[in-house]
């Protein structure tokens, strides 16, 4: 990583003195309008962030690691939260948690508030950001730790699964199972960068055997068991010949499987249905759904560790800038 930018920086790229730039940046003083825009501009362009630090602490970090998930609402991120704080419970470093709710310009506002308070690194899920998120993150000179998300390029370390590996798996599984009218239920796409992945994959893979998605449904929010059911039957009157559902979460694959078992219909003669997660909760359910393995604690686990590891040693080449973790595609009762 390079030169953390400095106040000076972005004094010099405004053309303004520091005293003026650091005005604008603690919101304070009388400026006038066209300098604030351009000193604002300059720090976006820099990845510049306040230090929050009182004076004296100033050149020094806190034994804080930043964390940002998108949502702790759902039963994923949890065990994700959980891993990273095991790993941290015998050192002197605390997780400090944000939450992007899906939205990049929230997740770009939380970044700079962790940033702002030099956190010795970062982990947050995904490799999508907006440009000044993703310039703040070059610029920290600090480990950033991207999660969840191995299908891209990570500004410097990534833990996690292919997710289009994952959707074209449970592509083929499908296939090998008979099915052919298959249908699509998804929420939060296409801010859901990853669930959109696992569909590009799962679509890929009907492309290549000359099939493709016989009807798709989608639902700008959280996954929630009671949204998985009304979108099955939404889908099911619309389609009644589909054979198969996907889902881009197992919970909404467990509303679908509630209303199939109250509605009378056999699974999989019927109706077959596929999730995504392999929840914990999956195990109480009367008929085993099919769904998708992902290591959550495992790789929050790892995250943790990879931050120690660079703070104990800062000049620590990366040995692997991405970790791809196995996941495992169950076929269970419902397929």
């Amino acid at each position: 990583m390079g030169q953390k930018p400095t106040l000076k920086n972005v004094a010099q790229l405004a053309g303004v003195s520091e005293m003026t730039a650091s005005r604008v940046l603690r919101g304070v003083g009388d400026v006038s309008d066209r300098t604030k825009e351009k000193v604002k501009t300059a720090a976006r362009e820099l990845g510049y962030v306040p230090n929050r630090i009182a004076g004296g602490l100033a050149s020094r970090s806190v034994n804080l690691v930043a964390v940002i998930v998108p949502s702790i609402r759902n039963y994923v991120f949890p065990e994700v939260l959980t891993g990273i704080s095991d790993a941290l419970a015998e050192s002197e470093l605390q997780p400090v948690f944000g939450v992007s709710n899906y939205d990049l310009e929230q997740e770009e506002r939380v970044i700079n508030d962790m940033l702002s308070w030099q956190p010795q690194g970062i982990i947050l899920a995904g490799l999508h950001h907006t440009e000044a998120a993703q310039k703040m993150l070059e610029a920290a000179n600090i480990p950033i730790i991207e999660i969840m998300d191995c299908d891209g390029d990570p500004i410097d370390m990534c833990i996690g699964i292919s997710h289009r590996q994952a959707g074209q798996d449970m592509a083929r599984l499908i296939m090998e199972r008979g099915y052919r009218k298959i249908g699509f239920v998804g929420t939060q796409m296409p801010l859901d960068f990853r669930a959109q992945k696992r569909l590009e994959g799962f679509k890929s893979e009907l492309a290549q055997n000359d099939m493709q998605l016989s009807d798709e449904i989608y639902y700008d929010a959280r996954s929630s068991i009671a949204k998985g059911r009304d979108m099955t039957v939404t889908l099911m009157e619309r389609s009644p010949d589909l054979d198969c559902l996907y889902y881009s979460s197992d919970l909404l694959a467990v509303g679908g499987l509630m209303h199939c078992m109250t509605s009378g219909l056999s699974i999989p003669d019927d109706i077959a249905l596929a999730g995504f997660n392999g929840l914990d909760m999956l195990d109480g359910l009367p008929t085993r759904l099919a769904t998708t393995h992902v290591p959550r604690y495992e790789i929050g686990l790892r995250a943790a560790k990879a931050i120690l590891a660079r703070k104990e040693n800062p000049d620590m080449p990366l040995k692997d800038k991405m970790q791809l973790l196995d996941i495992s595609t169950e076929m269970a009762d419902t397929l």
